[in-house]
């Protein structure tokens, strides 16, 4: 089966062998997006955790002039889902949509219980990375309330390095919470910032 990226995932960050992931093998769900295609909807319930092991996702909501806000980007090795409608069974309020031609593995309840079968440390490990996400999530908080588009670009750059040339610019833009033209401008003030003429 591959799935490389998901493998060097369970073993590097959910405390699994090689041997674990052997056995656990049967259990996953994968499934193929082309590129603009919808893994949820706002009003679906949603039932799974998405793991990116190739291409590129988002997580966006509509606000009432039916605008995009993006709340996340997920590329290789990510995980993305709408944690609320997952756990109380709700409809949804996001869209998950593909902005590349994506592979993902789907995760669920029955998933996790037999990985957990298989490695008891596995579920301390998930509620470390759950706790993790939720650290993350008020930190982006706090930088859309307080902080300044430059900063909010330079974490963004930090965090999502890799995918500066595979997401347009007003896409970067929603994310940060800001105007295609202030994005044009915060880039071209820290490329001046940046340019050392030589002597």
């Amino acid at each position: 089966m591959g799935l490389h990226n998901f493998k060097k995932f369970l073993i590097e960050k959910g405390g699994l062998s090689e041997e674990d992931f052997f056995q656990i093998q049967s259990f996953i769900q994968v499934k193929e997006l082309s590129k603009n295609e919808f893994l949820l909807k706002q009003g679906d319930i949603c039932s799974h955790f998405f793991f990116v092991e190739k291409g590129l996702l988002r997580m966006y909501a509509l606000n009432e002039e039916g605008k995009e806000n993006i709340l996340q980007f997920a590329t290789e090795g990510w995980i993305v889902s709408d944690r609320g409608s997952v756990y109380f069974q709700e409809p949804s309020t996001y869209y998950i949509d593909a902005i590349e031609d994506t592979l993902v593995v789907m995760l669920d309840e029955h998933f996790i219980d037999q990985v957990s079968k298989v490695n008891l440390g596995f579920r301390k490990q998930n509620e470390h990375l759950l706790q993790n996400h939720i650290r993350h999530l008020y930190k982006r908080i706090s930088q859309l309330l307080g902080a300044s588009a430059k900063s909010r670009y330079l974490d963004f750059v930090s965090m999502y390095p890799d995918i500066m040339l595979r997401v347009p610019q007003w896409m970067i833009a929603s994310y940060l919470g800001i105007t295609p033209e202030s994005l044009s401008r915060v880039r071209k003030a820290l490329a001046e910032e940046n340019f050392k003429p030589h002597k």
